[in-house]
């Protein structure tokens, strides 16, 4: 199972025990409002469903639509749903036991119980432990399936990756991506001012440019002299050039700082500039954080029982800690990888080179620390931060981070692509209810 796999999968399974319920039908009478290939769905799964969707948009605060168009959005997503279910098993995927059995044990992760505790919170809410494992099931298997269909259409040509660096150089080049801090001394012209009026407030400012190129002090004279705000000297913030009129940008953009520009023109008078500060924008990173760690993984099943694995790391790290035993002994005649005959050495990795429930809980150790027992998808894992040290990055490994961002932001939409497909291929007819 891959990181996007294990997202979608997590994501979907973990957020809350609460929210699952939209796997139960109703258990009183009940109707087909929909029929897929043959394979019913009732107006209890949609009920059940729609609920869940109603509470997700309470949670994030957003408004709900019309409860006809609610419960339509639902039902084509029941379809879709269904539709993929389909061609998933027609073109062979299947997710064992073992794999529902870690998923199960995720979304206990997630909420910090046990197995047993999210049985029961599973029961309270009426769902029985084989309507929630064939929950899971369906999840893992679109996951699977999504991997297989949508990321295998992902294509990110050498064309592709060269007009994405191309247009971050030009993005770098745009004066307003710039960050600058101006400061601003306002000569103002009164509203309906005369032309003689207007004329004669620009010889004011035109003296007070004078002063200054004359090296009076630029603040000193904002004091004196502007009618805009004093505060600072006069500065209005750094921040970005397109927040900024763009009469003042183009007045000031070949200025360095502490130069002056020429007099601006604006309807609430003339104003003098002066750059007090200019930054570039932000390049994109060229270095990443590796790190390089210890573990030993002991794997859990019928001969060893997670909790037991829990404990004899728990064990092994207060041997290690005290002295009484070393990390590499105990990772080359315990681990249960193929590390231990390196001492339980995972070399030096980059982000994203293990799974989530492994690299978090890494990342938050200080160097030489040793972690408490860390449940993964793999077993149980006791694990040493030996070192950690800021890489620049190879103009290959550039591309290829450029190459790995093109192909998730066309994700959704080869993804939008691919499930129209699925449902255009599929036999759907809608029922209407009983009367």
């Amino acid at each position: 199972m891959n990181f996007r796999t294990w997202v979608a999968a997590c994501g979907i399974l973990g957020a809350s025990i609460g929210l699952v319920a939209h796997a139960q039908m109703a258990q009183s009478a009940d109707f087909i409002v929909a029929v897929v290939n043959s394979e019913p769905i009732t107006d209890g799964e949609l009920r059940a469903a729609v609920q869940r969707a109603s509470r997700d948009m309470a949670q994030q605060r957003v408004t709900p639509p019309p409860a006809s168009e609610l419960r339509r959005r639902v039902l084509e997503r029941l379809i879709n749903e269904r539709a993929q279910l389909q061609f998933a098993r027609e073109s062979g995927i299947r997710v064992d036991d073992a794999a529902v059995d870690q998923a199960e044990q995720a979304v206990a992760r997630q909420n910090q119980i046990d197995l047993a505790e999210l049985r029961q919170r599973v029961a309270r809410d009426g769902i029985n432990p084989a309507q929630f494992r064939r929950q899971l099931r369906d999840q893992l298997t679109l996951s699977r399936l999504h991997e297989r269909e949508v990321e295998g259409r992902l294509r990110v040509s050498e064309a592709d990756i060269d007009a994405a660096l191309a247009e971050q150089q030009a993005v770098d080049a745009d004066p307003m991506a710039q960050e600058i801090n101006l400061a601003n001394l306002l000569v103002s012209v009164p509203d309906n001012a005369s032309s003689e009026q207007a004329a004669q407030r620009m010889q004011q400012a035109q003296k007070v440019l004078d002063r200054i190129r004359a090296g009076e002090d630029f603040a000193a004279l904002v004091q004196e002299l502007s009618a805009g705000d004093r505060a600072n000297g006069g500065q209005l913030g750094l921040r970005r050039a397109d927040r900024y009129p763009p009469s003042f940008v183009a007045a000031t953009h070949r200025l360095a700082p502490g130069e002056v520009s020429d007099l601006v023109r604006s309807g609430a008078g003339y104003h003098v500039l002066k750059v007090i500060e200019r930054r570039a924008p932000t390049a994109p990173s060229k270095a990443v954080v590796q790190s390089r760690a210890l573990h030993i993984l002991l794997r859990t099943g019928p001969q060893l029982s997670q909790a037991a694995a829990v404990a004899q790391l728990a064990d092994f790290k207060k041997r290690i800690e005290s002295g009484k035993a070393k990390f590499q002994d105990l990772a080359r005649e315990h681990s249960q990888d193929g590390s231990a005959s390196q001492g339980g050495d995972l070399g030096w990795v980059g982000p994203g080179a293990f799974v989530p429930e492994f690299e978090e809980p890494m990342g938050r150790l200080a160097e030489g620390q040793i972690s408490a027992p860390v449940v993964s998808r793999f077993g149980v894992h006791l694990i040493q931060l030996l070192e950690r040290r800021r890489v620049e990055l190879t103009a290959r490994e550039i591309r290829d981070a450029v190459r790995a961002q093109l192909r998730e932001s066309r994700y959704d939409t080869t993804f939008a692509t691919w499930a129209q497909e699925i449902r255009a291929n599929a036999f759907v007819e809608l029922r209407e209810p009983p009367q």
